[in-house]
């Protein structure tokens, strides 16, 4: 199965195609350098109603739904665009659904609004420096002190955490490593929040991430998602959208790869041939062609049934399983393909080859999945 084609799906694939060419194009290796993305990409993408996908129109969205959001990330990377700008343009994917579900009108018209009009940039903290993916184990707290918190701890790998306004920052309101967390909404420049440092990366080069420091933060209980210590349910009811996004990512980005290798290989010739006129180079595209739609095939029937209320936590695990490893195999054959050329940052296939190594980590790694999956055959 795959997500259902309508008119309004094939206008909003041409929109995203048309952003891609004209605002990212001809300048995504100079943001691979500068290692950011422009604030000014935000406002471009808000206005043309791109960056409000998925979100409804009451909260400051274009509306739609997962299976929208799927879409746009899907033809951005297939119009030549990159997870790595998936991640940093649309961070707001994962920092902004919980102030969303919580129906809390003062934080929406504070952070989500301006956020989808561009105006704003939100992250989402989570990982902390000894904590990988031990979400119950979280050590940053927040106490409890009158009308505020004083939160202390540090956060790590944080997605936009350079460029971020503000932080939706999961804390421990119990003694640290209890599982009692509740989520906090903590604005850049509040006294004791510093960026620690801008952490350089294999891939994903135009997307920012940072250390984060908390001392003494003293935060407004009104900045609370939700009631106190409903964070990790918050938490674990939106991985399952993280992880279909990764999903997604992997498997347009491994149809890209196949799109790429297959043009290089049709005009690229070696001894007096093309390299598509040998067996075993054709061969090779099938199998890669193959992984690619079997993974978005699956991918979206996932997503369906997910955007349907479906309790499918085993299958978003093993579609972000099954997206990783098709994408694992096809970047790595596509620069295979691309010979020396392949090796250098003038590819594009080269971009996707590193962006593609982070897609089986975020979200819950690969064996996290496999846990998950454990769990679900009774095991």
């Amino acid at each position: 199965m795959t997500i259902v084609d309508t008119p309004e799906r094939r206008q909003l694939r041409e929109l995203t195609r048309a952003f891609v060419t004209k605002e990212v194009l001809p300048y995504l290796d100079d943001w691979e350098r500068a290692g950011e993305v422009p604030r000014s990409l935000h406002e471009t993408a808000a206005k043309i109603g791109l960056l409000g996908v998925g979100f409804a129109e009451s909260v400051g969205g274009s509306g739609g739904d997962l299976l929208d959001s799927i879409l746009v990330t899907e033809e951005v990377i297939r119009s030549g665009g990159s997870s790595g700008l998936i991640a940093a343009l649309f961070t707001h994917g994962i920092a902004l659904p919980h102030m969303v579900a919580s129906r809390d009108d003062g934080l929406i018209d504070r952070y989500v609004r301006p956020t989808l009009a561009g105006t704003m940039i939100g992250a989402l903290a989570i990982t902390e420096p000894d904590g990988g993916s031990d979400v119950a184990g979280i050590r940053t707290c927040a106490r409890r002190d009158g009308d505020h918190y004083v939160v202390n701890g540090s956060k790590t790998y944080i997605t936009s955490g350079v460029r971020s306004d503000f932080v939706t920052t999961a804390v421990c309101t119990d003694f640290p490593g209890s599982g009692a967390l509740s989520l906090l909404v903590i604005e850049k420049g509040t006294p004791g929040f510093t960026v620690g440092r801008r952490l350089e990366k294999l891939g994903w080069h135009c997307s920012d991430t940072a250390e984060l420091s908390f001392v003494d933060v003293r935060v407004p209980v009104t900045n609370r998602i939700g009631p106190e210590d409903t964070g990790f349910l918050a938490i674990m009811q939106q991985f399952a959208t993280e992880r279909l996004s990764l999903a997604t990512q992997a498997y347009a980005t491994a149809q890209r790869c196949v799109e790429l290798a297959t043009r290089w290989c049709r005009d690229r010739s070696t001894f007096g041939r093309p390299l598509a006129s040998r067996q075993l180079v054709r061969h090779r595209l099938a199998e890669m062609h193959t992984r690619a739609e079997a993974a978005r095939a699956y991918v979206h029937d996932v997503a369906e049934r997910v955007a349907a209320g479906e309790p499918v936590v085993t299958e978003v695990a093993m579609a972000k399983n099954v997206a990783v490893a098709a994408c694992d195999f096809v970047v790595d054959a596509a620069l295979q393909l691309h010979g020396g050329f392949g090796y250098l940052r003038d590819a594009e296939v080269e971009r996707h080859y590193r962006d593609a190594r982070i897609l089986g980590i975020g979200g819950g790694t690969t064996e996290i999945m496999n846990e998950i999956i454990a769990k679900g055959m009774g095991l």
